[in-house]
């Protein structure tokens, strides 16, 4: 049985994050460290965090003392981590209570090295608002139509930030990530299993639309390397599918 490292950057979402964090203590996979990344300048919400992370001995709070942002606060979450293995939680997001042990168990069975399952969409009042089903495995060509990972649900092995970590963006952080993964050659596997609600919110920084198509742009032309046009291409392309995947967890409610 492997340590796995839980990383929970927080900003701004005290509302959630006690039941966020709930939701990892109480895992059945009990083998954990959680490392919450403080990404804020309030005192009293730091105070609330830390006072949290005494509902057990297997957290450790890490305060930036300044927002340096999302992809900072998870890189510098791995650079703390020592497990085998990582496991992305936002903070206003939710596990099942076997997720990461089935999910663990089938990346042991299977040799992999990522893995991210299928999930629902949830309000801020816990309503379901949609479901997000993935395929057995996302190719290059697949990811850079539309980023179907949620990153809540991914598990990826810790040698993995060998190759790359988290982008300098304020949206598609992870999915710039993803992208250089598969490029290089690692498998994207997906597990059919709704193992976590994700929160979408209106106030909630991937629900900038500007914010996405800027720096869905940058992802392709200067992380992917695409010319101008292409890249042009692919960003309404990517909104498209995006358009589409809506449409579809909507039907699968």
């Amino acid at each position: 049985m492997d340590l796995i490292s839980v990383i929970m950057p927080f900003y701004k979402k005290k509302k959630f994050f006690k039941d966020s964090l709930l939701s990892v203590i109480n895992q059945t996979y009990k083998k954990l460290e959680i490392i919450i990344i403080y990404d804020d300048i309030i005192s009293e919400d730091l105070k609330f965090v830390t006072n949290l992370s005494k509902l057990d001995n297997r957290i450790t709070v890490l305060d930036n003392k300044k927002n340096l942002g999302v992809a900072a606060s998870r890189n510098i979450g791995m650079s703390r981590a020592q497990g085998q293995y990582f496991a992305f939680l936002d903070c206003d997001d939710i596990w099942k209570k076997e997720k990461i042990n089935i999910q663990y168990n089938f990346m042991i069975k299977h040799k992999l090295e990522f893995s991210h399952t299928s999930y629902e969409i949830i309000n801020y009042r816990d309503d379901l608002i949609g479901i997000m089903r993935v395929k057995k495995e996302l190719f290059y060509k697949d990811l850079l139509n539309s980023c179907d990972i949620g990153l809540s649900t991914v598990m990826m092995k810790k040698n993995l930030i060998q190759i790359s970590n988290f982008k300098n963006l304020n949206t598609k952080e992870d999915y710039a990530l993803w992208l250089e993964y598969s490029r290089k050659n690692i498998n994207i596997i997906g597990i059919d299993e709704i193992l976590t609600s994700w929160r979408k919110l209106r106030n909630s920084l991937s629900n900038s639309i500007i914010d996405k198509f800027k720096n869905a742009f940058k992802v392709y032309y200067v992380f992917e390397k695409k010319n101008l046009i292409i890249s042009f291409f692919l960003v309404i392309n990517l909104a498209i599918f995006y358009i589409v995947k809506k449409i579809k967890q909507l039907k699968k409610i």
